[in-house]
């Protein structure tokens, strides 16, 4: 008798279509395709498209993806087709009495007083204990959320290039009031979907790993391994966004730049393609700062970082 060898683990980019991608997020999705086949690893892409989505934002982003030289592995997935899927998850949670019903607003929240040694923003527990009764009067006047009814208060995973990362867990929304699944939950959900053993992310979600890593425990779902690389910035220091300037792969070729020299410069690299920079890459010597990147307002040429 023959058996099939076991699948292969997945790295994954997974953009939200609210906007072209920019420099930064092309950077970040070379990092994960190098990592991923540098590891032997499938690479596979998913759409997270429960949010804000602008029209013709997903065909553009994996057009540039694909101009970048960057291919994946199967059809690319897209939240928007796994409504069924959140919902069992949270039935699951629900079931085992691991959520309940909050109405809290976004400014209640913020100007209720914390826990002591709670970061800012955390929820405060308001709803976790109403009485019935109480829910029952308040479900009349509002529609309300779903938290998880968490019991611990803190949680650590391991990460590739920052160690042991320990951070706060509070009661975190599943279920938004308007009936989307929120992100923490359908990216634990996905990543088992697709295989993904292997998630490389920017050091801006670095503090969001453990709570996702305990939901998936709760889940009985395997936590992936964390890569968390910097990010690019632009000269005050804040993450990169639309606002800085010719940051796509459109405004910058059309300005004659190389993006993928470009990119691959930032990251210490000679290669014109990603399957040259494959033979280059060592994941040790992949920057630890961020890459402060400067679009020039004028002619191509001028220094961009």
């Amino acid at each position: 008798m023959t058996t099939s060898p076991a699948p292969r683990g997945a790295g994954r980019f997974a953009p939200s279509p609210s906007g072209d991608l920019h420099v930064g997020n092309l950077r970040t999705a070379l990092l994960a395709w190098l990592w991923a086949r540098s590891t032997d690893r499938r690479f596979v892409l998913r759409i997270d498209d429960l949010d804000r989505v602008r029209a013709g934002a997903e065909q553009r982003q994996l057009a540039d993806l694909r101009t970048l030289g960057l291919e994946w592995d199967g059809d690319v997935l897209r939240q928007s087709d796994r409504l069924d899927v959140y919902r069992r998850a949270i039935k699951q949670l629900s079931d085992s009495g691991l959520t309940y019903p909050c109405f809290c607003t976004r400014r209640e929240i913020q100007e209720a007083p914390t826990a002591p040694h709670a970061p800012p923003g955390s929820y405060p527990g308001t709803c976790r204990d109403l009485p019935e009764t109480e829910r029952r009067r308040r479900l009349a006047d509002r529609p309300a959320a779903l938290r998880l009814r968490s019991d611990v208060a803190e949680w650590s995973v391991l990460d590739e290039r920052h160690g042991t990362v320990v951070a706060a867990v509070d009661d975190f929304v599943l279920l938004r009031n308007d009936g989307v699944p929120a992100y923490n939950l359908t990216v634990v959900v996905d990543d088992t979907a697709q295989g993904v053993d292997q998630v490389v992310r920017g050091e801006d979600l670095l503090t969001s790993a453990p709570r996702q890593a305990y939901l998936a425990s709760l889940l009985g779902l395997a936590v992936p391994a964390y890569v968390h690389v910097p990010l690019a910035v632009n000269a005050t220091g804040a993450r990169l966004a639309k606002r800085d300037g010719a940051v796509t792969l459109t405004e910058l070729t059309d300005r004659g730049i190389d993006v993928f020299r470009l990119i691959a410069e930032s990251l210490g690299l000679s290669a014109t393609t990603p399957f040259e920079a494959l033979g280059e890459f060592a994941p040790e010597r992949v920057p630890t700062e961020p890459w402060v990147f400067i679009p020039s307002a004028s002619v191509a040429g001028d220094p961009l970082w």
